[in-house]
């Protein structure tokens, strides 16, 4: 971590801990150099960090200043149950048909899944690329067939020693992108009608595999903070025979909940005492604004965690390049991955691991984690101007998503076909669930520069639900014949 990032985090802590409240004066650059003893340079940046999350404001000729949040963070409805249920998986019809939508680039992405692709080094990569294909040894199309290419998996390898995580390069298996990898797993842990743990809300990539696969769901609720209740886990475990969990434990896709660290060891040897693996999908890793989250297998003493990753979400979008730190179980991922896929491209595989050799990535990194924490405050900004209350909205420390709950009468699949109509897209929180639950949820994406065409986007939503509401009073006012 460079020294402004954590000059940045130690005044963060001030602000949670309320040393620093809301309204107060903070040091001028000068008196921060002085009290730090750092350089000017480091104090601006570090300021500049938190003012891009929205946690201080600069006041013309005045100073620094402890901001107001900008909006609520919620709960969702889901969370209060206390049980965790078994469920059967079919929902991809409802989610190929819902973003059909975000294909068109007419419609303002709200519900798409991916960020912006402005935002990555297309032709520094296109270079890289270039370069690797032009010196490859031949017989390294040969060599790479099985794990995947040697370089990159010790690039990958480094790259979780830089998060407190031991992982060997030979338990890297590289795959055509996060899903393939995750899927593996499913098909190495589990047979059809199985029972597998899941998030609630939850990924609809994980539904969808869960039901090609022919798995059978157990929902577990779900704290849009703190991720997964670990004591409806617990239940869960003791009352149903579940092979697998497959869970999001940094910046959770719908939520953006990431677990504190003692709850992912709390997870880590709760799972190890059912003798449970987890399938830990760990996408959004790089895209923190703060101190870089560690996973669960940080804390995996029994090799059961298997930790999935990709560069689609990071660097590289449409590459399709993912891979899997599978401990033990690297071997039968080895063998299921030549069965279905035979092997990732490996030019892809040369190009990306001389990129990550280069100090490219972490200026890149830096770059990408900046415009995506400022994204965010301008789309909690938008909210909060145009929706007045209307709905309760997480704030995650990392990652693209915004989640969404309106009052408890709004249909948000409604919502959907008729923000659609303006070109519009969101994302209902119906496909987040096996069984269309948190239909008075939605996920939108931020991970777009927040242009006038996204503002307006959230005017038309806020227009879109005081008519819906203007409707449902109007129904409940009406006599009844």
């Amino acid at each position: 971590m460079r020294l402004y990032q954590q000059l940045a985090q130690q005044l963060e802590v001030l602000l949670g801990d309320g040393t620093l409240a809301v309204g107060d004066r903070l040091p001028s650059i000068r008196e921060l150099c002085a009290q730090r003893k750092v350089s000017p340079a480091t104090a601006m940046r570090a300021y500049e960090q938190l003012e891009a999350r929205d946690l201080i404001e600069s006041r013309a000729r005045s100073g620094y200043y402890v901001a107001r949040p900008p909006a609520p963070v919620t709960t969702p409805a889901g969370i209060a149950r206390t049980r965790a249920r078994k469920t059967p998986v079919d929902v991809s019809d409802l989610v190929f048909e819902i973003l059909d939508s975000v294909h068109d680039r007419s419609v303002v992405p709200l519900g798409s899944a991916f960020p912006a692709p402005s935002l990555f080094p297309w032709s520094k990569l296109a270079r890289h690329l270039g370069s690797a294909a032009r010196r490859a040894d031949p017989w390294s199309s040969v060599a790479s067939v099985s794990s995947g290419h040697a370089g990159l998996r010790r690039q990958i390898a480094q790259r979780y020693l830089r998060r407190g995580v031991s992982v060997s390069a030979a338990e890297i298996v590289i795959t055509a992108g996060a899903l393939e990898a995750l899927t593996l797993c499913l098909q190495v842990l589990t047979k059809p009608g199985d029972l597998v743990g899941i998030e609630s809300p939850s990924f609809h990539g994980c539904l969808q595999a869960i039901e090609a696969l022919g798995l059978r769901a157990v929902e577990i609720p779900t704290h849009p903070s703190e991720g997964v209740d670990l004591g409806a886990l617990a239940l869960a475990l003791e009352r149903n025979d579940i092979r697998a969990c497959w869970f999001m434990s940094s910046f959770q896709n719908p939520l953006g909940a990431t677990m504190p660290d003692e709850k992912k060891a709390d997870l880590a040897t709760l799972l190890a005492h059912h003798d449970v693996a987890l399938i830990e999908d760990d996408v959004y890793a790089e895209l923190h604004f703060g101190a870089a989250p560690r996973p669960v297998k940080a804390f995996d003493t029994e090799g059961l965690v298997l930790n999935c990753g990709s560069f689609s979400k990071c660097l590289a979008p449409g590459y399709r390049l993912g891979w899997v730190a599978a401990g033990p179980f690297a071997a039968a991922i080895q063998r299921r991955k030549i069965t279905s896929s035979l092997a990732t491209s490996v030019p892809i595989q040369e190009g990306i691991a001389s990129f990550l050799q280069q100090d490219a990535y972490d200026a890149h990194l830096e770059r990408l984690r900046t415009a995506l924490a400022a994204q965010q405050t301008a789309a909690l900004r938008s909210l909060q101007q145009h929706l007045r209350g209307a709905c309760r909205v997480s704030r995650p420390d990392g990652g693209y998503f915004l989640w969404l709950e309106f009052a408890r009468e709004t249909d948000s699949l409604a919502l959907h076909a008729a923000l659609l109509q303006k070109g519009i897209s969101i994302a209902p929180g119906p496909i987040f669930s096996p069984r269309r639950e948190f239909r008075n949820c939605v996920r939108i994406n931020c991970g777009h520069p927040w242009t006038v065409d996204f503002d307006a986007a959230i005017g038309e939503l806020g227009a879109s639900l005081s008519a819906a509401a203007s409707v449902s009073d109007r129904r409940r006012a009406a006599p009844r014949r």
